[in-house]
């Protein structure tokens, strides 16, 4: 009986891991037919029947179109769209989101549902009265135009809010009990501890900013303010049938610190966690906001 049972078991986990890797190959294989494209010759990638590796690798993709279209301004202007709009938005929404959680303040929960009405507005709706208002204000075509719109969103405010009322409140009682002002209990003592949170948000800030397309083409109008998303794009439409493996290769540079980055901000997000853990045992230890922010200091910088 326990043999037979033993072997159902081993026949269900071999099934799982042929169906896992089956998914990670579908999901793979675009990327890797995107990457291997993009060093193969124009005419291996036209080339029927088609194949995933090519018989000679170059750089003349990635050459052409750099000399095609302004690469390297274009990716200039992403980084400090997509980075720029990240930090702001998350400093904005974790503020916010700090208030609504922990402040008790008149009209909280009233402006709370006001935030979360936001969220169900298209963008398309609010496309023509910020493209209005932007020109107003001689915000159109510039850093400003593209980053301040984007330095806070409902979604945002939503999340880091949740990560804030989580936290068990005997740590603030302890920080106002110490004299800690409230700005320096959210910057010593709360932010801290929502980490996890402040990396998933910026992640999905920086993924929506850095591949948004629609919203750097209204507010952009000349060549030197437009984004990576945005260029390509252009370049994509002028030449649809041509120039396949500059193609390959602008998604492949598009991608690419997408890539770096999320790898990146996954293992310090398992760092926080951990960090969060050890802090919220140490607070049942009754010790003072200033000896977690030592035990932090030391353990981890």
């Amino acid at each position: 009986m326990n043999e037979k049972k033993r072997r159902r078991v081993t026949l269900l986990s071999v099934v799982k891991i042929v169906f896992t890797v089956f998914l990670i190959v579908i999901v793979l294989f675009p990327l890797i037919w995107m990457a291997v494209g993009s060093f193969k010759l124009e005419k291996e990638i036209l080339g029927y029947p088609p194949t995933v590796f090519g018989t000679k690798y170059t750089l003349k993709s990635f050459q052409r179109i750099f000399k095609t279209i302004p690469m390297a301004s274009y990716i200039k202007n992403t980084v400090i769209f997509a980075g720029g709009s990240t930090i702001l938005a998350v400093l904005f929404d974790s503020l916010t989101g700090y208030a609504f959680a922990r402040l008790d303040f008149k009209g909280k929960d009233l402006l709370f549902m006001l935030v979360l009405l936001t969220m169900m507005v298209p963008f398309q709706v609010m496309m023509i009265p910020l493209f209005l208002e932007s020109n107003l204000l001689g915000l159109l075509d510039t850093y400003g135009g593209l980053i301040l719109p984007k330095a806070t969103s409902a979604f945002g405010i939503f999340m880091m809010r949740s990560y804030f009322a989580a936290l068990p409140k005997d740590l603030e009682e302890a920080a106002r009990v110490d004299g800690m002002s409230e700005f320096g209990i959210f910057a010593k003592i709360m932010f801290p501890l929502v980490i996890p949170g402040v990396l998933t948000l910026a992640i999905f800030h920086l993924m929506q900013n850095w591949n948004d397309l629609l919203y750097p083409l209204m507010m952009t109008s000349s060549t030197r303010m437009r984004t990576l998303s945005a260029g390509l794009a252009l370049f994509v439409g002028e030449h649809a049938t041509t120039y396949y493996g500059p193609q390959l290769a602008g998604a492949l540079l598009s991608v690419l610190p997408l890539l770096v980055i999320y790898i990146f901000f996954q293992k310090w997000t398992l760092l926080f966690h951990h960090q969060k853990i050890l802090m919220l045992q140490h607070s049942n230890t009754k010790k003072s906001p200033h000896h977690f922010q030592a035990y932090i200091f030391h353990t981890y910088l």
